[in-house]
């Protein structure tokens, strides 16, 4: 640019500067004039933005650098990039630029070109934009797309943020295309087989499997046989003999367990599995082990009011019954006579293996004293015993540990007497005449009034026998007299 020149001198002074000013500010004017772009390089950063050098300093607002905010603002600076003029005044030197415009311009492009080239089923690939605890959010060139967590995989995905970051390049299958809304569903285990079309021919029933515990609940656990396939094994079928309350009791998650095929539901995505079917039931064995009047030994593991629990195998236990404990003693309560860890000896019963039942006896390892208790009390026999229970139709009187009888309220005395309670106490000492045994039932009857009765009669006849030959005619009407009596009773 010529500044001034002199004549005389044959001087001219220039410019270079001055007239790349104009050029550049000429530059500028054509571009916004045009709608075109400027190159230019960020220089360093301003309040608000950047300072970019095109030839001129120019101001870059933060909104305008990129399409998104930008986390690390310096690593804009020193590098070029095109931008659009939004506005400018030469004679304050003020220029506005906008990286932005370009971009959105450029997105827009792709768009519009993604949009006319995509269709429902074309596989594609993009660029993962953004990751959400429900779905990944792809770049497939100026259109965002979204890969639902569900259409992740075959298999169960917790949180996408698993597989996925922010600048992966992915392979995807376009579900769904909606161009009004510019929406776009999208699939990536679409690309490869449903798993579950062939489960029927992989897992028949009965088979054996193993898998992974992927999650645990109150009534069972999940357990992962592949990718996309899950198996159910319900607490039931966990142990053959242990009552599981959880199947934490049991199992962990990621834990590998081996199982069997119990049901399979293609159609509902369902597979029933079994634990305790990888081992033999030990109820299908136990009978085997121990028939029944086998004497076993073991330790009680538990007492109730209706018996005992003795440990036999592992996981079965054997009951012995309130009844089953003893022949003749009256118990209450199994803890009378029993602690817990005590061991005990007892004999089997009964095996029931449908209702999984393990019947025992301790009383049947000895002889049931009412067996032979016709040797011990002969009817007619005479017998003391204690009272131990009096009611309205009788006394209970115990002859020996367990073996009571009973003198029925008819029984006590030749007179009449309604009930024994006011004229008897417990723990008193009676004596009375065994009248019938019922060893079956378990009963013995006996009679104090027929004692009395007979004691009267042996007296009666001892006087009889002990009278001389009749003095008088009256003495022998006397003694016909009482041998009749004699004879009646």
């Amino acid at each position: 640019m010529v500044e001034w020149w002199d004549d005389e001198d044959e001087r001219v002074v220039l410019s270079k500067e001055k007239a790349a000013n104009i050029k550049v500010w000429e530059a500028i004017k054509k571009s916004y004039d045009e709608d075109g772009t400027v190159a230019g390089v960020i220089s360093n950063r301003v309040k608000g933005g950047f300072s970019v050098d095109i030839g001129v300093p120019a101001f870059l607002p933060g909104s305008q650098a990129d399409l998104r905010p930008i986390r690390n603002l310096d690593d804009m600076v020193g590098k070029k990039f095109e931008f659009k003029i939004l506005k400018y005044n030469r004679k304050r030197s003020n220029i506005v630029l906008s990286r932005r415009a370009i971009l959105e311009k450029e997105q827009e492009a792709k768009r519009a070109a993604t949009l006319s080239s995509i269709y429902e089923g074309k596989v594609v690939g993009g660029t993962v934009k953004n990751v959400t605890e429900y779905g990944v959010f792809v770049d497939l060139g100026g259109v965002d797309g979204l890969l639902h967590i569900t259409d992740i995989s075959w298999g169960r995905v917790k949180h996408p943020s698993e597989l996925f970051a922010v600048g992966d390049q992915i392979t995807v299958k376009v579900l769904n295309l909606d161009l009004e809304k510019e929406r776009v569903s999208l699939g990536m285990k679409q690309l490869t087989p449903d798993p579950w079309s062939v489960a029927a021919e992989k897992y028949p029933l009965g088979s054996r499997v193993t898998g992974r515990v992927v999650s645990l609940t109150d009534y069972g656990a999940f357990v992962e046989l592949e990718e996309g396939i899950e198996g159910l094994i319900h607490v039931s079928e966990m142990s053959w003999t242990r009552k599981i309350r959880h199947p934490s009791k049991v199992v962990s998650v990621g834990e590998e367990v081996d199982a069997v095929v119990l049901d399979l539901k293609p159609d509902n995505r369902r597979i029933s599995l079994g634990m305790k079917q990888v081992v033999p039931n030990p109820w299908d064995v136990i009978s085997e082990k121990y028939p029944v009047g086998t004497t076993i030994e073991g330790k009680i593991k538990n007492i109730t009011d209706f018996g005992l629990f003795i440990g036999i195998d592992e996981g079965i236990d054997g009951l012995v019954h309130i009844s089953d404990i003893s022949w003749t003693k009256r118990i209450k309560h199994p803890s009378e006579l029993y602690k817990k860890g005590e061991v005990v000896r007892a004999i089997v019963l009964d095996i029931e293996k449908d209702s999984e039942r393990f019947s025992l006896g301790i009383k049947q390892l000895q002889q049931d004293p009412w067996q032979t208790v016709d040797e011990r009390y002969a009817v007619g026999k005479e017998i003391t015993g204690t009272i131990t229970n009096l009611t309205d139709f009788g006394i209970f009187v115990e002859l020996e540990e367990g073996i009571e009888g009973l003198v029925h309220v008819s029984e006590i005395s030749k007179e009449k007497i309604k009930t024994p309670v006011g004229k008897f106490n417990v723990g008193d000492v009676i004596t009375a005449k065994v009248m019938n045994i019922n060893s079956e039932e378990r009963r013995i009857g006996l009679s104090v009034k027929r004692l009395e009765m007979d004691d009267e009669q042996s007296l009666l006849s001892e006087y009889v026998s002990n009278m001389g030959r009749a003095t008088s005619t009256f003495g022998e009407i006397l003694r016909e007299n009482l041998q009749e009596k004699l004879n009646e009773e």
